[in-house]
């Protein structure tokens, strides 16, 4: 018979492992401590294996069937679906390790032999605060312009048209040194020269006369003091 909720919850550990079956292959591991994982079986080119779908509570009686499902959909299209996990689990790694925030912080800690610990301070605070939320776990491969300009622009609407440019130019160099590094081949950013608003320059008062007049050097008089 299938498994239920109720049954799950009121399944207590034993001395050895057990298992309880739900149908089509998958089961449910209680171990002597009382943990429970989710295990589905399966056969390809005639080898046995077991793929860990995950532990209970926190992957349900529904999404291990739905997880279940998936790994026969590989199976039926030729795909062993442990070697798909562990594929999945490697380019996951990769793209966490390639992720903007994480080149960000790398680049970051690349260029404070350069910087006064308070400008080091505030270019780490900028990115943290409008730069990571956005941007932090896209790979730095797949930033595109219009990602970084939306980022960039939420600054802007606050008014702060100054720290717009100077994220902007942040996020610029951050790319720009996954390039340098061999994780990236082209610099998004760069293609935002005049996407964001233009900061006005403040006119210097025209000088007066009396700002203007010539001032005379002292005497050269041998007795002045």
């Amino acid at each position: 018979m299938a498994l239920t909720d109720l049954a799950i919850r009121q399944a207590k550990p034993q001395d050895k492992p057990y298992q309880l079956a739900d149908g089509d292959a998958l089961y449910l591991e209680v171990t002597p401590a009382g943990g429970k994982r989710w295990l589905f079986r399966y056969r390809f080119n005639g080898k046995p294996g077991k793929l860990a779908l995950g532990k209970y509570p926190a992957v349900s009686l529904a999404d291990a069937r739905e997880k279940a499902t998936e790994a026969r959909k590989l199976l039926a299209a030729g795909t062993n679906p442990g070697e798909a996990k562990k594929a999945a689990k490697v380019a996951a790694k990769e793209a966490s390790a390639n992720a903007f925030e994480a080149i960000a912080r790398e680049w970051h800690e690349r260029q404070l032999p350069r910087w006064t610990p308070d400008h080091a301070r505030r270019v780490l605070e900028s990115l943290e605060a409008d730069a990571f939320p956005d941007l932090g776990k896209v790979p730095v491969t797949e930033l595109t312009a219009p990602q970084i300009l939306a980022a960039v622009r939420k600054i802007e609407s606050r008014g702060a048209v100054e720290a717009a440019g100077r994220v902007l130019q942040r996020i610029s160099a951050v790319t720009r040194y996954a390039i340098q590094t061999g994780r990236a081949e082209s610099n998004p950013a760069s293609d935002l020269a005049g996407a964001l608003t233009a900061v006005k320059a403040e006119k210097s008062p025209r000088p007066t006369p009396q700002r203007s007049a010539r001032v005379l050097p002292p005497p050269r008089c041998g007795q002045c003091v």
